[in-house]
């Protein structure tokens, strides 16, 4: 049985949460980036943290930053590319003012 993931602590929830294309050649698949995932690219890309830093923030290993960036990484090169519509939705995390 797999181990429960542990919520990850995230600053706020994203005002945008849906990005696409404007031109009607745009598939009807979305990619779905967790709000986790939205919170690493943030930190790590935005905020210029590394991910020992950026794993502080997110009260998690840097292990699992390193395997969330990833994944968020791929998600939106995955909608730039093939030009797929992009939604932040979910995720085990926790909003801490």
């Amino acid at each position: 049985m797999a181990r429960p993931a542990k919520k990850r602590h995230i600053e706020a929830v994203p005002d945008c949460v849906q990005f696409g294309p404007r031109s009607d050649r745009s598939k009807s698949e979305r990619i779905i980036l967790s709000v986790d995932e939205y919170e690493a690219i943030r930190l790590i890309d935005h905020e210029g943290l590394n991910q020992a830093e950026a794993a502080k923030h997110m009260e998690v290993s840097r292990t699992t930053v390193q395997s969330i960036y990833g994944s968020a990484r791929k998600k939106l090169a995955r909608s730039l590319v093939e030009g797929l519509e992009l939604c932040i939705d979910g995720g085990a995390c926790y909003i801490c003012t």
